[in-house]
């Protein structure tokens, strides 16, 4: 898929070269840190990751796991996966949350589908 400026695709810029298209989920997010489960709320969620607002700070490249339910045609759908942190940055000054985005490299193709449905 090609990069894509539709509304969904939320912060879209025309020198952005996305692979995947994105879409804003203001939902909840489950994430287990080496056996610690906390909740964060997820700010987007594409195909390849999923970016997320948390009250800590988690060091790049920690591999951590990721389930939340979307809502799709039918429902809502149950998906999950693992990923990498590729960022972490502070939200702003003086605030103790941070924006945290993690790039998804083992998700069930079935799982990647019903992402692409929510983006789509």
């Amino acid at each position: 898929m090609a990069p894509s400026s539709s509304p969904s695709a939320s912060h879209s810029k025309p020198s952005e070269r996305r692979r995947w298209k994105r879409a804003l989920a203001d939902l909840e997010v489950e994430l287990d840190l080496a056996g610690n489960r906390c909740q964060a709320r997820l700010k987007d969620i594409s195909r390849a990751g999923v970016c997320f607002f948390l009250d800590r700070p988690i060091p790049l490249m920690t591999v951590l796991e990721v389930s939340l339910d979307l809502p799709v045609r039918n429902g809502r759908r149950h998906v999950g996966g693992h990923g990498a942190v590729v960022r972490c940055e502070r939200i702003a000054r003086g605030v103790e949350h941070y924006e945290v985005a993690v790039f998804l490299h083992e998700v069930a193709e079935a799982d990647r589908r019903v992402i692409e449905e929510y983006v789509g």
